[in-house]
């Protein structure tokens, strides 16, 4: 079987009682994941801890890996969707007010359960950073629609480079506020310093 094979769900779950089996296994993973690591999670831990056969995980998921990108996959989409509300504010406030209503949505997203997200980012991205990759890209495309609309009021000229400067400036923050200060998340100076450096990066001034 091929690595690509290995590392996608066998089936999705079609029945309430067959999707309450599978949200058990992946639930399961997560937590062994957050206790014990990567090295330590096995598929019969994991359907021990679920309370299933091995058997049964396996008409689901086909390896390990295959476990930890859904549970990935799963997080991600978490945290997409607290980009994704942001976007419908976005659109038409100033820039300042945009700002802070971007860093907002950003700081929420990673701090959906920080200890699986640190998890992800430090054990598991050698299986492959699609999940974090999706979510960069579409908060690029958000930021670019947004600057296009408001291109002749900021200093960068290159949307399409300025989109993605500022995304990867915030995401590398936050990663690191995730990995070694999961404290500032929740802190209101670290969102102050945050949109200080966006505004002075687009407006050349400082934040309000």
């Amino acid at each position: 079987m091929s690595q690509t094979t290995e590392l996608k769900p066998r089936k999705r779950p079609r029945q309430r009682r067959a999707q309450a089996t599978v949200d058990a296994i992946v639930e399961a993973t997560a937590r062994i994941l957050l206790e014990d690591g990567y090295d330590k999670t096995s598929t019969n831990r994991v359907a021990k801890r679920a309370g299933v056969s091995v058997g049964s995980l396996y008409q689901y998921f086909p390896s390990k890996e295959a476990l930890v990108l859904e549970v990935a996959r799963r997080h991600s989409d978490e945290m997409i969707g607290v980009l994704q509300q942001a976007s419908i504010d976005l659109a038409g406030e100033p820039i300042p007010q945009a700002i802070r209503t971007y860093v907002k949505a950003m700081l929420a997203a990673h701090a959906v359960d920080p200890p699986l997200h640190k998890v992800m980012v430090e054990q598991v991205l050698h299986l492959g950073l699609d999940n974090i990759d999706d979510l960069q890209e579409r908060a690029r495309t958000l930021v670019s629609a947004y600057l296009t609309l408001h291109a002749d009021e900021i200093l960068p000229k290159n949307i399409e480079i300025a989109a993605f400067v500022l995304v990867s400036a915030v995401e590398s923050v936050t990663h690191g506020a995730v990995l070694y200060a999961p404290e500032h998340l929740d802190d209101p100076a670290f969102e102050d310093e945050l949109c200080a450096l966006i505004q002075r990066y687009l407006l050349g001034s400082a934040a309000d």
